[in-house]
């Protein structure tokens, strides 16, 4: 009988003839003398290790449901590997020919996904340093102004600016997590704003920022505009948008900045960020000498134009590699699979509406689902949310929690007692193509684990 695996592993194979290849390239080299390190130490440390990693949830698993944890393709997770046998650096021509290439040949795939054919971008650790290294251009360009995004822009944006010593303010959400256009206008007729974040993708609920609308604001008031599309880039290749979301997506040709992160819907092992520029000019803000590291090439150095310095050449060719396989085309194959996504949260999102025993917020604008458990009360709610939360867990179901506005649901409507300014609910991030083939069986594992909790208040 055939051994059932849940891990893929034949992949391995192709890693082995990926490595003689390159080990065939620096044949001319005379052999090196082996550092004499015992494989069955290294054997039993990494079993030791195998082990260890068995405590986690299983994120690479359809029925982990829960947080944005994604496993990388295996062309990525292999591309990667097989660079870690040289270990280029990113830094300078230097330390990564080969993957520094790959990476600029990358990030203008990326950029071309967005119309933009000149520009200025490079690959970083993540969202965060990405979003970093925006927003100090923003306060080079503009530096006594106020940087501005909504409430349920991601916590990084006020963070960074306190690190930059740029002013940042918030700006309320309306009833489905995007910025509020009255709300900002009034903050703009105040003056002082010289940016405005607009968040293609809330972390929390995957709300689309009405990214055209601002830029409507733009041409009124003259700041500039910088999109976190860390979580929800991707999705400007998907053809089963709503159209307001649509709009928005269409819209991201016109930003001054913007963010992706391809270790999220990008298939890419963490970390992997992006951060591309449409103005290549203000690669003068990152000008710097170095007595070491330039004197390979006169050609550009991808560290003359990012903040970081060493940086992995393996996460450009895990990109690159996946990029070759998956190109980044509105009707090809990479597309189909954040259409599968989004399709399987709206068919949860009908699900739950259907279900006496749930309260699903606004429709989704892209994969991530938030319900509410009903309850007379919005405490009772949220202690019923995270009770349900544990026992779907006991069945391999692993969702997550999240505490969002109360005005984010129909709680009047739902006869709920709102006794409490936020709700502890249910979100779940169907990111991985197979949540779609996996539904049912997701939903009967809620359904049973929600009759043990539910049913103690009779609803």
């Amino acid at each position: 009988m055939k051994r059932y695996r849940v891990l893929e592993i034949d992949s391995l194979d192709v890693l082995r003839k990926a490595l003689t290849r390159l080990d065939g390239e620096f044949r001319a080299l005379p052999r090196s003398t082996s550092r004499g390190i015992s494989s069955k130490k290294i054997e039993k440390i990494l079993l030791e290790a195998a082990k260890l990693l068995g405590d986690n949830y299983p994120y690479f698993h359809p029925l982990y449901a829960g947080q944005m944890l994604k496993p990388p393709h295996p062309v990525a997770r292999m591309a990667y590997a097989l660079a870690m046998w040289i270990n280029p650096n990113n830094h300078a021509l230097d330390g990564g020919r080969a993957s520094s290439a790959m990476e600029k040949e990358a990030v203008a795939e990326i950029a071309g996904m967005f119309g933009w054919k000149a520009h200025l971008g490079h690959l970083t650790g993540g969202g965060t340093i990405a979003n970093l290294e925006a927003l100090w251009v923003a306060g080079q360009i503009q530096p006594q102004g106020t940087i501005v995004a909504s409430e349920q822009a991601h916590y990084t944006h006020s963070r960074i600016s306190n690190v930059l010593r740029l002013k940042f303010e918030s700006v309320a959400c309306d009833s489905k997590g995007r910025i509020d256009l009255d709300a900002l206008e009034k903050r703009l007729a105040q003056g002082g704003v010289t940016t405005v974040v607009a968040t293609m993708g809330t972390t929390a609920t995957g709300s689309v920022d009405p990214l055209h609308e601002i830029l409507t604001l733009k041409n009124r008031y003259g700041f500039r505009v910088h999109a976190d599309a860390a979580y929800g880039g991707y999705f400007t290749l998907v053809d089963n948008l709503d159209s307001e979301t649509r709009k928005a997506f269409n819209a991201l040709s016109n930003v001054a900045s913007l963010v992706i992160d391809p270790h999220k819907h990008g298939l890419q092992p963490y970390g992997c960020g992006c951060v591309i520029f449409q103005d290549p000019a203000v690669g003068k803000f990152y000008k710097h000498d170095s007595p070491y590291t330039y004197f390979s090439s006169g050609d550009l150095h991808l560290g003359e134009i990012s903040l970081e310095c060493s940086r992995p050449g393996a996460a450009a060719v895990g990109l690159w590699a996946t990029q070759r396989l998956l190109p980044l085309s509105r009707n090809g194959e990479f597309s189909k699979l954040l259409r599968s996504s989004r399709r399987a949260s709206l068919t949860l999102h009908e699900k739950l509406k259907k279900d006496g025993r749930f309260l699903p917020a606004f429709r989704p604008e892209l994969d991530i689902v938030v319900w509410a458990v009903r309850a007379s009360r919005v405490s009772e709610s949220s202690q019923l949310a995270h009770a349900l939360f544990a026992e779907a867990g006991k069945n391999q179901l692993h969702l997550a929690l999240a505490e969002l506005p109360t005005n984010f649901f129909q709680l009047h409507e739902a006869g709920m007692v709102v006794d409490q300014n936020t709700i502890t609910c249910l979100r779940s991030v169907l990111m991985k193509p197979e949540h779609r083939e996996w539904l049912d069986r997701i939903y009967e594992i809620l359904s049973r684990s929600a009759d043990r909790i539910v049913k103690r208040v009779g609803v």
